[in-house]
């Protein structure tokens, strides 16, 4: 039946109840890859403070729900309302429920590539599945797995938890089974004890997946991680993804057809192989460094970029459920140079915010009441759906927490920004999607501004954690730029700011886009950061004393002319990664740029990475890599390294520079 329930819970403990086009070729990643005043808010939209609190519970309108097997319940007093699509499951619940539900929405969401349906299933604490009736599932597009624990161990799920390739029909009858496209869903926050596998999948979990697809504090006990589907037909590609605050123990994981890939402090019992940018930064068990001129899948040198701890960080903040059914938001303390995940040590630091802290809004929530919450000093919750916003979310006061659910996506509709965050200082925002809009934004997320960019504090930084960015693809639109980082001490981790080369609206001249990330702060670093496709640079970085570890790129497909795309009268094509000379001291990681110019058009970038020679700004294990197509980039940095083309593809690999 189809559910109209905002939570699935158990109440006293008792039951109650697309794809885009792919380009065949080499063995590379081919794909369709200032504060507000309250009072005048409230009083322009007649609301007071106890109408928003009606609103952040007010349920949205319904756009399409699967067929699953779960009842719908109506939460008990005093607890939250996430709406219709957020699934909440407990131990007590029939096990054949369960499964029906989550598959229900797997088959739904698994083709979904740029559907607006979105899901979050959340798990309390205990254990589900047993290894004589395992409990294993798929996850698809816009669709967030996580525990409602306090630690990983709280939840368990005896079974697996996976994601393998799609299939795509092809034209000459080939196979054409990969996981370059499977991008915007995410697990977190439990523990996998590998059961119920038989065959090729025997004693492995799969986590197939590229970009924008995220594992956040998990344990995988009893076999492999595999991030690679390699029991379907080939040809198994999969390229770019994210680990983070996670332990693995008593098998490997597979790295396999990951072309990069970035572990931050992660257990690890062991690493298998890697193509051409393999990071780990704060990784006990973690493989040694061995990035080399020669390095690459190819040549037999693992390209594996090892630090021994993570400079700066602070995990994401997670919804927890205690043993009384009180929900609210944990926020992980700050750390430094840290190695393995937060919690291994048993309590973890942090603090915990009531939920009672947060507006929860909807869809149907009017951009102006969550405004006017925030600027009273609500957090806030954004559930699952597209947010179509006439004009900017605006986070208004430091240390505001801003958590989505079930990958909530902001569309801004009048060439405003999708949000601005006024004062960086403590801001966390994470899990959402920015879609650019129908007009052209300047910028669809701002973190501070200048007036406000010092308003910060190294040990208080701003976070940015699983926020990814789209021009076109789900639906048609330009933005100038993507992400704009004003403010300092600002941490960065796990950005996908993607120009569509497939989708809505992808083209040219249709989907117009200049840069997706520009960092003005100093003290900024980033994990884990994937920019494609823009029209100009990729990423400028003006900032100071800035840190990147891992960057994985490439550049625009489809430049119709080498004249379309100079960045000076005398300069072929756009660094992917701009560091301007007014910047004195900058270090980077572990970072690779692509081209793979698919018109037939031979376009040129003359270098991947512009940066001033100067002592203080060091690149390490950096490279360049020809994937298909025509054209070449000439030099890796600046007018060093050898250019990659369809003869010498590469990579094309400089240890350190300079």
């Amino acid at each position: 039946m189809k559910l109209r329930h905002s939570r699935v819970r158990e109440i006293a403990h008792s039951a109650t109840g697309p794809h885009g086009r792919e380009r065949p070729g080499l063995g590379g990643r081919h794909r369709r890859g200032p504060v507000l005043a309250a009072a005048a808010l409230l009083g322009a939209m007649g609301l007071s403070v106890t109408g928003i609190a009606s609103a952040s519970v007010a349920a949205p309108a319904r756009t399409a729900s699967p067929a699953a097997s779960i009842s719908p319940a109506t939460p008990a007093a005093g607890q939250p309302d996430f709406g219709p699509d957020v699934y909440i499951f407990t131990p007590s619940m029939p096990q054949s429920q369960i499964q029906a539900t989550v598959n229900s929405i797997a088959s739904q969401q698994i083709s979904n590539q740029f559907g607006t349906q979105r899901y979050a299933l959340l798990f309390e604490p205990g254990t589900y599945g047993s290894a004589a009736d395992p409990l294993s599932f798929q996850v698809g597009y816009y669709t967030e797995v996580a525990g409602l624990g306090s630690a990983p161990g709280d939840v368990t799920i005896n079974g697996t938890i996976d994601v393998y390739n799609q299939c795509f029909p092809t034209t000459d009858g080939s196979s054409n089974c990969i996981a370059l496209d499977n991008f915007w869903r995410s697990l977190s926050n439990l523990t996998i004890n590998i059961a119920g596998q038989t065959g090729c999948q025997s004693g492995t979990d799969f986590w197939a997946v590229s970009q924008a697809a995220p594992m956040r504090r998990v344990s995988i006990t009893g076999g492999n991680l595999s991030l690679m589907d390699y029991c379907s037909a080939g040809p198994q590609y999969a390229s770019g993804g994210f680990i983070a605050d996670s332990s693995f123990t008593g098998g490997t994981v597979i790295n396999g057809s990951q072309q990069q890939f970035l572990v931050r402090n992660t257990s690890l019992d062991g690493w298998s192989n890697g193509v051409w940018n393999q990071v780990f930064a704060g990784d006990p068990g973690a493989p040694a460094q061995s990035f080399s001129s020669t390095s690459g899948l190819a040549n037999g040198t693992p390209p594996y970029t090892t630090l021994a701890t993570s400079p700066v960080t602070q995990e994401e903040p997670f919804l927890q459920t205690s043993a009384t059914g009180a929900d609210s938001v944990f926020v992980p303390a700050l750390a430094h140079n840290s190695s393995g995940p937060s919690w291994a040590s048993g309590t973890e630091a942090g603090t915990s915010i009531p939920i009672s802290k947060f507006f929860i809004a909807t869809p149907s929530t009017p951009v102006l009441a969550i405004d006017a919450a925030l600027a009273l000093g609500r957090d806030l919750i954004l559930t699952p759906g597209v947010y179509n916003l006439s004009a900017p979310i605006l986070v208004s006061r430091p240390n505001t927490v801003v958590l989505g659910l079930g990958f909530p996506t902001l569309v801004p509709q009048n060439g405003n920004a999708a949000m601005q965050v006024l004062v960086g200082q403590g801001v966390k925002l994470s899990g959402m999607i920015f879609d650019a809009g129908p007009k052209t934004s300047r910028v669809l997320l701002q973190v501070g501004n200048p007036l406000t960019a010092g308003i910060t504090s190294p040990s208080d930084p701003a976070l940015v954690q699983d926020v990814f960015f789209r021009i076109g693809g789900a639906t048609a639109g330009s933005a100038t730029d993507s992400l704009v980082v004003d403010s300092s001490n600002t941490i960065l981790d796990d950005i996908w700011a993607w120009r569509a080369d497939h989708g809505a609206g992808a083209g040219w001249t249709t989907n117009p886009a200049d840069t997706g990330l520009v960092v003005n702060g100093s003290n900024v670093t980033a994990y884990g950061l994937a920019v494609e496709h823009y029209q100009k640079n990729e990423v400028i970085w003006n900032g100071q004393n800035g840190e990147d570890i891992f960057f994985q790129n490439e550049m625009p497909y489809d430049p119709p002319s080498q004249a379309a795309w100079m960045s000076s009268p005398t300069t072929d094509g756009y660094p992917a990664f701009l560091i301007p000379a007014g910047v004195k001291s900058f270090t980077g990681y572990g970072m690779g740029s692509y081209c793979f110019f698919d018109l037939g058009v031979p376009i040129q970038s003359a270098t991947a990475f512009s940066v001033p020679d100067t002592p203080g700004v060091r690149l390490n294990d950096v490279f360049t890599r020809f994937l298909n197509g025509s054209g070449s980039i000439n030099h890796v940095v600046n007018d060093t390294g050898a250019a990659v083309n369809a003869a010498s593809p590469g990579p094309s690999d400089i240890v350190s520079y300079p």
